[in-house]
């Protein structure tokens, strides 16, 4: 489908089975629709500066009103972006050029999508060796991918802490946030582990001390008793490091993970 040539003659095909292929833009528009008018000819126009990264189909709401009442739409315009038939992002009214240059930016998966979601995996597993030369290559390609610089510090992270701190510095995305506080944390007990004048003095100090080391160890269950102890005790010890410490081996395990669903609610019932 042209981006010259934008409107669509079947839904199905090209939108759901072509958001396979690459994501599509769906403006849901109509010919009374003033909003809709401003809209379209940004989209468009946006449509052509980078036709590899995505395809632009406008549904005139007046010919698919059932589509236009399957997927929810009450008010136009109104911009959904399919990927793999799926709605992965959307708004509604007609924002200026540069708010939907910036939604663009925020919600297009990454061309890598697919290669980093086989590496999380492998790092998942515990294959980060397999992982470093997969993400190194992408990174050449995509020095700038900041799904693939939190891989690649997750599966330096352990290895080599200073790499994984370097490989994620300037990284300011509100949907990683986690993923940053994780290792952050995890690299707080690194620094921390072995120092004994690092850390405050206190009933907690030595138990603190042997957290951070069996985090660093990847002693996790460990790790957890010590901390939910000092929560219990002394719970804002190291700025509340034993609380942040747990999150982040919840979070580095996953929710899953047997150890998680042992000490979660143990963790939760020091807390409060």
């Amino acid at each position: 489908m042209s981006v010259d040539m934008p409107d669509i003659a079947d839904f199905k095909e090209d939108i759901i089975k072509k958001s396979f292929r690459v994501p599509v833009v769906v403006d849901f528009w109509a010919g009374w629709c003033g909003p809709c008018k401003v809209l379209g000819p940004v989209l468009e126009r946006l449509a052509k500066e980078d036709p590899d990264a995505w395809a632009l189909a406008k549904v005139d709401t007046e010919v698919f009103r059932d589509e236009a009442v399957e997927y929810g739409i009450q008010s136009i315009p109104n911009v959904k972006m399919f990927s793999e038939g799926k709605i992965i992002a959307e708004f509604v009214g007609a924002l200026p050029e540069h708010a939907v240059r910036q939604w663009l930016k925020k919600s297009l998966p990454g061309k890598h999508r697919k290669d980093l979601e086989r590496i999380s995996q492998l790092i998942a597993t515990g294959k980060e060796q397999e992982a470093i030369p997969a993400l190194e290559a992408i990174l050449k390609a995509s020095p700038e991918n900041p799904e693939a610089r939190i891989l690649m510090a997750r599966a330096s992270l352990f290895a080599s802490p200073d790499k994984a701190a370097k490989v994620i510095e300037g990284i300011d995305e509100p949907r990683l946030a986690e993923q940053l506080e994780t290792i952050g944390t995890f690299l707080h007990c690194f620094n921390v582990a072995g120092k004994k004048n690092v850390v405050p003095d206190g009933t907690s100090k030595s138990m603190y001390l042997e957290a951070v080391q069996a985090v660093k160890e990847k002693r996790f269950e460990a790790a957890l008793k010590s901390f939910i102890e000092i929560i219990r005790s002394d719970r804002q010890y190291d700025d509340d490091g034993s609380r942040k410490g747990c999150i982040a081996i919840f979070r580095w395990l996953g929710e899953e993970h047997p150890l998680t669903l042992k000490y979660r609610r143990e963790f939760s019932s020091a807390l409060y």
